[in-house]
Formats: C-alpha cells, structure tokens, sequence
C-alpha cells in the first residue's frame, strides 16, 4: 500500500525536526574542536547510546550543517568520496595526518588517531 492510498489520519507526519538521537549527534559534532576527531564509535559512546552505524547515518544525512569531517572511521582512512575536501579541512585546521605510503590507492594520507582523536576533555563532563 502506498502511502498515497493511505487515509490522512493514517499518514506519517512530516516535520522540519530533526529526530532528537540525530539533534545530539550533530551536538558532539560542533564540540570537537578544531584539529582534532572522534569516532562514529567514540560519538556514540559519549552519548551513551546508539553505536558507529546509527551516528554513520545520522552524520550521513543531516552532518553537512556541522563540521563533518571531524567524525571520522576508526581507522583514519578518509571518508570515501569526500578524501579531498576533507583533506582541505585537515590541513586548513593542522590535524595531524600520516603520510601515505607509495602503495597505498590515490596516496592519501590517514589520520594520526593516536594524535588527533579527541576524548571529550573538560567539555565532556556536563553533557547529558
């Protein structure tokens, strides 16, 4: 059944509101500080909920609005179709980067996740 068919008071309501797990995403996203990461895995477990896919999705629909790059792959590999713009950032904001080795596709650097991740710091103590 499409939801063309289904009765007005049966249809979803459509708001302009971001769901209140995607608000507080996006929330730990703007904290991090400039030069500095923190993981899908490292979000969610701040917030204490949800888990790397969920702020994955989140961050892939509503993250354009919040500096994006800042919530990075465990791994420090660049996000995919984004390498270039992230990397403007990166440097932009003197994040630490490893060099890339010769073998590796397009030589794009990694992040430096020992140096570069961010854990919260003073600011993580009053969140919610």
């Amino acid at each position: 059944m499409s939801e063309q068919s289904l009765p007005d008071d049966a249809r979803p309501e459509y708001t302009d509101a971001l769901p209140e797990y995607a608000e507080r995403v996006l929330e730990v996203a703007e904290l991090i500080p400039p030069g500095r990461v923190m993981t899908y895995g490292d979000v969610a477990e701040w917030l204490e909920e949800g888990g790397p896919r969920q702020v994955g999705r989140v961050m892939a629909l509503y993250g354009g609005a919040v500096p994006w790059w800042r919530v990075v792959r465990a791994d420090g590999t660049l996000l995919p179709g984004h390498e270039l713009r992230a990397l403007d950032h990166y440097r932009a904001e003197g994040t630490l980067l490893k060099q890339a080795s010769r073998a590796a596709q397009g030589h794009l650097p990694r992040l430096d996740m020992k140096r570069a991740r961010w854990d919260g710091g003073e600011r993580a103590e009053g969140h919610t």
